[in-house]
């Protein structure tokens, strides 16, 4: 295991060095996007002014304050709690956000599926997950929320943040087919069955194939 700083945009070698188990901590840009970002993205046919090539994207709606626009606050919005939502539901996004945008790394928590451990192979991507419960620590490594786009989707809008040491946060699917969730999987499936064999039941299996005979 090894940590990582990585200050964005980065480039495919770098995400290539992350291996599952590893940690990484984020500098300087963090893109938040969720569902309806990507819906408009990418099934209605709008797109953003940010370029998010190379970048990280967080799953994420934020709590924000309307703010009268200043050097302090740009985008005329202060951060009131910025916390990371579920990302299997946005699962058929993750090609799409790395082909059409460059986008290299996913921040989220629950982790995502088959096809995404496939296109961080091909493209050169990551998953780096988060703990859930832990918004009001993530709020603290914000330091701004410097522009917004898609505005009228708030607050699924695709924010633009400016972060200080964003982590660390676990690598748990990396770009040579690692997956944490996996690993997971399949101890828990071990461990079940080891369960039911202590108390003398039979898998599911093989209780089928004994009623077929």
């Amino acid at each position: 295991m090894a940590h990582h700083e990585l200050t964005l945009p980065v480039d495919e070698a770098q995400v290539r060095a992350l291996r599952v188990n590893d940690t990484v901590t984020l500098q300087r840009t963090l893109y938040g996007i969720r569902d309806a970002t990507q819906i408009h993205l990418f099934d209605r046919g709008r797109t953003t002014r940010f370029d998010l090539n190379g970048h990280a994207v967080i799953h994420t709606a934020p709590n924000v304050r309307q703010v009268p626009p200043s050097a302090e606050h740009p985008a005329g919005y202060a951060p009131v709690c910025i916390g990371t939502t579920t990302s299997d539901r946005m699962e058929r996004f993750t090609r799409p956000l790395m082909t059409r945008h460059g986008v290299r790394l996913i921040v989220g928590k629950g982790g995502l599926r088959e096809a995404s451990a496939a296109a961080f192979a091909e493209l050169g991507g990551a998953y780096l997950a988060i703990v859930g419960g832990t918004a009001a620590l993530e709020t603290t490594w914000v330091e701004q929320i410097e522009a917004v786009d898609l505005d009228d989707l708030n607050p699924e809008s695709l924010w633009r943040f400016r972060i200080r040491d964003f982590g660390p946060l676990l690598v748990a699917m990396d770009s040579h087919g690692g997956s944490l969730y996996d690993v997971v999987r399949t101890q828990a499936q071990s461990r079940r069955e080891a369960v039911l064999a202590s108390l003398g039941v039979a898998p599911a299996g093989d209780a089928a194939a004994r009623g077929r005979a």
